[in-house]
């Protein structure tokens, strides 16, 4: 079943507070293999002009991903999870993820879409710092595949 046109515009609540850590900017830094120092030593980051370590540019998924989770597990949306792949991604900064800062993710419906039977959703999720500054806005697209047919 298509997934329903008025959802388009949809706007979520924000979510709790995610405080970024140095611990955890320095484990997804090795994890994706980036050896910027900027990602693990504080003094190369003041370097660049950064009060503290910064993340690298796909840290904030995990952050915005879960931020998703409330669109997919709205269930009057009604998108079956069980079939959806990860589409594509996107991200525009503001300005880089910090060690320190408290980040809330809001997350609003772009777009939905019927293809080949394929149900698309495109979010679109604003990330904002505890003094409301922009950080980034992190596009997501999920595709739920068709059921198959037999």
């Amino acid at each position: 079943m298509a997934l329903d046109q008025s959802f388009v515009g949809r706007t979520y609540p924000p979510t709790d507070p995610y405080e970024v850590g140095r611990e955890k900017i320095r484990e997804f830094a090795e994890a994706v293999g980036d050896a910027n120092p900027a990602y693990t030593d504080p003094d190369a980051a003041k370097e660049l002009g950064h009060p503290d370590v910064i993340a690298p540019p796909t840290f904030v998924f995990a952050i915005t991903f879960k931020a998703a989770g409330l669109v997919v597990q709205d269930p009057q949306l009604g998108l079956n999870y069980d079939r959806v792949v990860h589409g594509d991604q996107k991200f525009a900064y503001t300005r880089p993820v910090r060690a320190g800062d408290r980040l809330s993710v809001t997350s609003t419906i772009e777009a939905v879409k019927t293809m080949a039977g394929n149900d698309i959703i495109d979010i679109r999720g604003e990330v904002h710092d505890a003094t409301g500054e922009h950080v980034v806005t992190a596009w997501t697209k999920l595709v739920s595949r068709a059921a198959e047919e037999g």
